[in-house]
């Protein structure tokens, strides 16, 4: 019964596993939907009973499941701390904990990153494989990006700095602070509008800082997509999850976990 429960539970290859996981992430959208229906007034007020109901059952329904995966898991302790365990207790607490604390079971959104199991019930493994390749460009790319983002930071400080002598307070950029502020603003292309340049010299200045916005969006783009380029692609992978230590992507030809070593059961 136990494995079973256990194939029925973490893998999506058997028929009972897909069922099971396309029911709980039906439970997961419905039980998002019903906290933010409690947020709009006009349902709270004529629904507000139904829906705290829903939500109770809901949660009853999480906490049963999150128990049952503890049971059937050959090591409870990793999934307790691993990312899915931690996301399934953060979705069971806020409903208890707005029992003491009014309000808290807003928190229970955060239920929305269960849906990240929607990857598994549709086989999308090679998801799984894209997602680990971006992981590692990013980190590929963290050295150079972050020359970059020192660059900018240099370039809205002496850009607000010039600002701040060009325009002056009379023009509503009253110290660097605030002239950096609209430098960063302006450099990112969002352009609030609170503050402007009026005099020619300060737009003229403000319009090679909005070209230069253009390349901040361009470079670590550019980056990013390199260390991507250079990655070298990877075998299929299959959602065959460790039992030891509950970790998935694994090589579709692999025998054992390439984490902790754990034999894996085909």
């Amino acid at each position: 019964m136990r494995k079973w429960l256990y194939e029925t539970i973490f893998e999506h290859d058997t028929r009972p596993g897909l069922h099971f996981d396309v029911a709980l992430l039906i439970v997961i959208v419905l039980s998002i939907v019903v906290v933010m229906l409690e947020t709009v007034q006009s349902f709270h007020a004529q629904y507000g009973d139904e829906l705290r109901v829903t939500e109770w059952v809901l949660t009853w329904i999480f906490t049963l499941e999150y128990v049952t995966r503890l049971a059937c898991h050959p090591k409870p302790a990793v999934y307790a701390r691993s990312f899915f365990g931690l996301v399934d207790v953060l979705s069971i607490a806020p409903t208890f904990i707005a029992a003491i604390v009014p309000g808290a079971q807003a928190l229970v959104v955060v239920r929305m990153l269960r849906l990240l199991r929607v990857f598994r019930v549709l086989k999308l493994a090679h998801f799984v494989r894209q997602a680990d390749e971006l992981t590692l460009a990013l980190r590929a790319s963290l050295p150079k990006i972050i020359v970059f983002m020192i660059s900018v930071v240099i370039l809205t400080t002496i850009s607000g700095s010039v600002m701040y002598l060009i325009e002056g307070a009379e023009h509503g950029y009253d110290n660097i602070p605030k002239s950096v502020y609209w430098a960063i603003v302006t450099l990112t292309t969002v352009g609030y509008g609170d503050i402007s340049p009026e005099t020619p010299l300060g737009q003229f200045v403000s319009s090679l800082l909005m070209i230069m916005g253009y390349g901040v969006i361009a470079v670590p783009t550019g980056i990013v997509s390199a260390e991507i380029a250079r990655s070298s692609p990877r075998e299929r992978v299959s959602g065959q999850v460790c039992t030891g230590c509950g970790l998935e992507g694994h090589q579709s030809d692999a025998m054992f976990c390439k984490r902790c070593g754990t034999h894996l059961h085909h």
